[in-house]
């Protein structure tokens, strides 16, 4: 072993640790074992050499396409967010389960169905923030869900070529390196099916127990400001006769529907099996973080008239919280007597009142000192209303621009296209990212500033920091070293060899890239095969799956990279149950390839 392997098995050793047992980000991690791997010395031959890589390598994960698809998906997912376009999807495939495991199976069925036939990557992208609204109507920790939806997608990524980049890879290996035939689309689907079947229904079942429950998902019950919002059923809303229940009004977290006012009539208690008309006028008391999302919900409008008559558009709009200061024009009078929409060029959307509920409709509440106001108004307006006498102070709230609905059929089309531009080889999967990324600033899915804002660069500086972590490994020689030690070991019995060649690649896929571990990899297995005087095929079903069934860190896969900050993971949760995973796919791998892709042919 040379200097420069023990120095890059010292730093890969490190950074697992650190991860593993401490809370420390993963970004801040990672880039600090890059920079070591830039200025550490080391003794060579020829004397003391600084750092294993340069800087053009270290920092050239930033230039990755894969790095960069990722980047640009964070902003089609921003378009369909902000469309609402993410809660069509979710309401139509999601539904509301009953149980922590009848959620997972929810999550799971649909997103595996998805990434059969789809890149996995843009199915997770689309997929996160749904769930995360979805855990917060179930009352379930979004910790809950977001590992399950990352396994399942890989799962599905198993399933056929072009379901992962790995498959494609491997793919492009056998043609380039091999004088066997091209793989076929489902030539894997044979191992992937029973592989994927058995993997959801360890999720299922296992899952619950060895998923982290996070708090984040109850926080905003904690709330003690209850607001009031009204908001009304306008005609062709699409909840217009559906049940409270069906429209998905019952055990709202942190918020509650206290009455309809129905003309003349007015139903106070109401059930889940009360039908929804349209003009009806619904009335909700509940927390901020509740009502902010209740205001943004499809099929439903403020019953205030004053929000369509701003001068904004409403996509450039926010909501603002502020408080009514004493003696001021608001202290004494209704919303409507103090014009608030002339003075101040915004609309209240709801009050909350120390605790208590505001009754009446809300043109008609009498404002008072201490009120605080949800405020739907332009950017503006915080600084206006610094500068007035009506207002103690104001609290811009984030993530709160009202979704543009009018437009998710445009989020929805733009991400179809996206998806088939890639399937079909129009253009690779970083090209169409960005071209749907351009389109939905373009049709104003989502602003200029929405897009700059939804880039989770934590994410990406992982993701670019791990392609470094590969090629230091690759470059010094412990990759290799690693690899022939372990096939060393195992012997000439091929069962024994498959599923050394397995393990070797899932370990280089957890630490390092998916890609880079099956390029690594596939040199090495088809020497063996050839020594064993074995076929070649079996050894290269189980690459690709090694490749792609990557469970037990955040490192090897971008999809488990996507969820880690959303389900709010240690580095430790994944290696909880992914641990566990990876064992199971692999002795189920193992087993069954040999069968349908016989040593002997």
């Amino acid at each position: 072993m040379t200097w420069e392997i023990a120095l890059v098995l010292c730093i890969v050793t490190g950074v697992l640790c650190v991860l593993a047992f401490t809370r420390i980000a993963a970004d801040a991690v990672l880039l600090a074992a890059v920079t070591a791997l830039m200025v550490v010395p080391f003794p060579t031959d020829q004397g003391w050499k600084w750092g294993v890589l340069s800087a053009e390598s270290a920092f050239a994960g930033f230039s990755n396409s894969g790095m960069l698809t990722v980047g640009f998906l964070f902003i089609v997912v921003a378009g369909l967010r902000e469309t609402g376009g993410i809660d069509w999807i979710a309401s139509h495939l999601l539904g509301r389960p009953k149980s922590e495991r009848g959620a997972i199976l929810r999550v799971a069925g649909p997103v595996w169905g998805m990434s059969v036939f789809l890149n996995n990557t843009p199915v997770v992208a689309m997929m996160i923030g749904a769930i995360q609204d979805w855990a917060k109507k179930l009352k379930v920790s979004p910790s809950k869900l977001m590992i399950p939806l990352s396994y399942s997608a890989i799962l599905g990524g198993t399933c056929s070529l072009i379901g992962t980049s790995t498959n494609l890879v491997v793919a492009g290996l056998v043609i380039s390196q091999t004088d066997l035939p091209p793989l076929k689309m489902f030539d894997i689907t044979w191992v992937g099916l029973p592989v994927a079947i058995i993997g959801i229904g360890f999720l299922v079942l296992v899952g619950p127990k060895l998923l982290p429950s996070r708090a984040s998902a109850k926080a905003p019950l904690a709330d003690p400001k209850e607001y009031t919002l009204e908001l009304i059923v306008p005609e062709g809303s699409p909840l217009a006769g559906k049940t409270v229940e069906q429209a998905g009004m019952r055990n709202l977290p942190g918020c509650f529907l206290a009455e309809i006012d129905r003309g003349e009539d007015v139903i106070p208690a109401v059930g889940p099996e009360q039908t929804l008309r349209a003009g009806d006028r619904l009335l909700f008391v509940g927390v901020v973080e509740s009502i902010k999302e209740l205001a943004n919900t499809r099929g439903l409008a403020p019953a205030t008239n004053q929000v369509f008559k701003l001068d904004s558009p409403r996509y450039r709009r926010r909501l603002f919280e502020t408080v009514v200061a004493p003696s001021g024009e608001l202290d004494g009078k209704t919303i409507k007597e103090a014009r608030f929409r002339n003075r101040h060029n915004g609309a209240v959307i709801a009050v909350a009142r120390n605790g208590e509920r505001v009754r009446g409709r809300l043109g008609d509440i009498e404002l008072q000192a201490g009120d605080l106001l949800l405020v739907e108004a332009d950017p503006g307006f915080a600084e206006r209303a610094e500068g007035s006498r009506d207002f103690l102070l104001v609290r811009r709230l984030e993530d709160s621009t009202p979704r543009r609905h009018g437009r998710a059929p445009i989020a929805i089309i733009v991400l179809v296209a996206m998806i088939a531009m890639a399937t079909v080889g129009l253009y690779s999967m970083m090209q169409a990212a960005l071209i749907a990324a351009g389109v939905m600033v373009l049709t104003r899915c989502c602003t200029i500033t929405e897009a700059r804002q939804s880039v989770d660069w934590s994410v990406l500086i992982v993701i670019a920091a791990a392609l470094a972590l590969g090629r230091a490994l690759e470059q010094s020689g412990a990759a290799n070293m690693i690899a022939h030690g372990v096939i060393g070991v195992v012997g000439s019995n091929p069962w024994l060899v498959l599923l050394g060649m397995y393990a070797v690649t899932s370990f280089f896929t957890e630490i390092i890239t998916n890609n880079a571990a099956v390029a690594i990899s596939f040199p090495i297995a088809q020497a063996v095969a050839q020594s064993l005087g074995v076929d070649f095929m079996p050894f290269i079903i189980a690459i690709m799956m090694a490749g792609s069934a990557s469970f037990a860190t955040p490192l090897g896969y971008q999809c488990n990279l996507m969820v880690y900050g959303p389900g709010g993971y240690t580095f430790a949760d994944f290696l909880k149950i992914g641990i566990p995973m990876n064992v199971l796919v692999c002795l189920t791998t193992v087993a069954i390839t040999p069968l349908v892709f016989p040593f002997q042919p």
